[in-house]
């Protein structure tokens, strides 16, 4: 398993735990998130509608765009969360930092490719947090790490080819003086769908 931190807190009111509750909310015509700028009927202090752009790239050769603290905080009242309109800028800030980390962790894979002048980008992803992989089940059942958070599937396009990543999300050590996790580990590869993802695991394990 990869031990990489992608971050040194955990954001409050379990805004990833569980699941990212923003990964869902995706328009399936065009892959971007469904822009909810408006005020939550709950809100009580108004919420930045600014959203930045990821240095991911897209296949319309444009850069995927993260929710504002305003889509982000529609998407956990939707979810059924507790958000704090104070939190979002730090939970917005954590979700944006773990997803570059994804990326970077992709783009380490596909430089396994790299005599084939390959330029990947990020064509749509899916969360599935509770239906864990093969492997975190395997960690999970034969050496007792427990089970990720959270887990999504990246569909990734190499010179028209489609590769399809699974990241596997957990929680860091606990720290005992404020009893919640620190950090987030990032386990990042290629699913195993055709002899060349297969091929690239084994050359990483070896």
């Amino acid at each position: 398993m990869s031990n990489n931190s992608a971050d040194n807190n955990k954001p409050a009111n379990n805004a990833l735990e569980g699941g990212c509750p923003i990964a869902h909310d995706i328009n399936p015509t065009n892959n971007m998130y469904k822009p909810n700028q408006n005020p939550h009927p709950d809100q009580t202090k108004p919420l930045s509608k600014d959203r930045i752009t990821s240095s991911i790239p897209r296949t319309d050769n444009d850069k995927w765009q993260y929710p504002s603290p305003q889509m982000f905080f529609n998407a956990m009242k939707r979810k059924q969360y507790s958000p704090n309109e104070d939190d979002m800028e730090v939970v917005i800030s954590i979700h944006n930092t773990v997803n570059e980390k994804c990326w970077e962790h992709v783009l380490d894979w596909e430089s396994l490719h790299k005599e084939e002048n390959v330029k990947p980008k990020l064509i749509k992803f899916k969360g599935r947090a509770q239906d864990f992989s093969p492997k975190a089940r395997f960690l999970n059942t034969f050496l007792g790490y427990k089970l990720p958070f959270d887990r999504h599937d990246w569909i990734v396009d190499r010179n028209g080819k489609q590769v399809r990543y699974v990241i596997d999300f957990y929680e860091g050590k606990l720290d005992k003086d404020a009893n919640k996790p620190i950090g987030i580990y990032l386990d990042v590869r290629p699913a195993i769908d055709d002899l060349s993802s297969l091929m690239d695991r084994m050359k990483k394990l070896f």
